[in-house]
């Protein structure tokens, strides 16, 4: 069985959140399936060779990482080169380590865990608004024991890319299902030798935000550190979350996967229904008084969207996403985007529409739609639209980069 769900809750709540027992996915050749392709729909290529990975992550750095995904893995093989012999892809455990990878299924850069520091696992990983940046659930065993999954906990960290240092917002006491985000401030600039236990120090400014969802997934939270000047301050703004007014629909569902755009005023999310397979998309100012506005589906639309995310593209703003047909779960993933069938759009699609935002307007004012929703690609992918528009991810039981024509 490939998802073996940890608790009734849980059951409920495990498309991003990888929550899953150790048995991976692999996928299985057919004549329709290689490593790569070009087709009509682009380049098609599978990340991680055919091994189940979860929580796809496009990258934010085009830089360091062009054509790029960060993903998390599932025990046993990896599918991919390194030229780290720490990395070790033959005995992979469980969510043990965070991988960006290329097309080519070379790692460009992981960090594992720290088990001589208490962690269990990684969970939530996603690139944040700025390149430099990772955030991610770090799990570790409340008991002291031996990671036993009803005994473990959760928090919630940063790491710095460029020397896999970390800082912790929050050491316990996060839901395993958070989806974590950060938003820094785009012109900030690190210095490794400040003093990495400060926010400014790791961050290289104040002007940071952080999100996550709360215990009952009912709610999405979120700190803003720009007037932290001291540890108390810190701790004071740590242990005070704001509140964010939630969609009437959340009651039948929960919440995840909320990001921050890239002035880190506004956030986009989804409310999914507890089958799984019927949700919404939201656009809602990071504020304690806005109120969530819903992505409507528009004539043409095969769903409502599915997982959006930001796109920023010369001097424009858009929300792209992905669309699924009625009764297909939002992942969408069971199926290999390498088999010419899915090319035809019938599968479902990515898509996208331009938005103005106008941060402190009116709800009514605050978004404002520009032209009509554009199709991106004939295939669903729920991983993000790299920044400079070329590259697609996705991934759940099986990862895919697709490289545009």
């Amino acid at each position: 069985m490939k998802k073996i769900l940890l608790t009734t809750f849980v059951a409920l709540m495990g498309l991003t959140a990888c929550v899953y027992e150790p048995e991976q996915f692999i996928a299985k050749e057919t004549g329709n399936e290689n490593t790569s392709g070009e087709t009509s729909v682009g380049t098609i290529f599978a990340v991680n060779d055919g091994f189940q990975i979860c929580n796809p992550s496009i990258s934010q750095d085009m830089d360091k990482y062009p054509g790029a995904m960060l993903w998390l893995n599932f025990s046993g093989s990896l599918g991919v080169t390194s030229d780290d012999s720490s990395y070790n892809v033959k005995k992979a455990g469980e969510h043990d380590r965070l991988t960006v990878s290329d097309s080519a299924n070379k790692v460009l850069w992981f960090t594992k865990i720290d088990t001589a520091n208490g962690d269990c696992e990684f969970q939530d990983p996603e690139w944040s608004t700025k390149g430099e940046f990772i955030v991610s659930l770090r799990a570790y065993d409340k008991t002291g024991g031996k990671c036993k999954q009803e005994n473990r906990d959760y928090g919630i960290i940063a790491i710095r890319m460029s020397d896999k240092k970390r800082f912790t917002f929050y050491s316990k006491n996060i839901s395993e299902t958070a989806t974590p985000h950060l938003w820094i401030d785009p012109s900030s600039t690190v210095d490794t030798s400040a003093d990495a236990s400060t926010i400014e120090g790791f961050f290289g400014t104040k002007n940071v935000r952080l999100t996550y969802v709360d215990s009952t997934a009912q709610n999405i939270l979120y700190v803003d550190f720009a007037g932290v000047d001291s540890d108390e301050d810190l701790e004071k703004a740590l242990a005070n979350p704001k509140k964010m007014a939630a969609p009437a629909d959340v009651k039948d569902g929960y919440i995840e996967s909320q990001l921050f755009s890239p002035d880190g005023k506004f956030v986009v999310y989804n409310v999914i229904e507890n089958t799984m397979t019927s949700w919404n998309a939201y656009v809602q100012e990071v504020s304690e008084t806005s109120s969530p506005i819903m992505i409507e589906k528009m004539n043409g639309m095969i769903s409502a969207p599915a997982q959006p995310h930001w796109f920023s593209y010369n001097g424009r703003l858009f929300v792209s996403w992905a669309e699924f047909p009625d009764g297909e779960t939002m992942t969408g993933q069971q199926k290999s985007l390498l088999d010419k069938s899915m090319h035809d759009g019938s599968n479902g699609r990515t898509a996208m529409r331009e938005v103005m935002l106008m941060p402190g307007a009116p709800s009514d004012l605050a978004v404002e739609w520009v032209g009509d929703v554009r199709q991106v690609s004939p295939v669903p992918t729920i991983g993000g639209r790299s920044s400079d528009g070329r590259f697609l991810a996705t991934g759940d039981s099986k990862g895919f980069l697709v490289k545009l024509p």
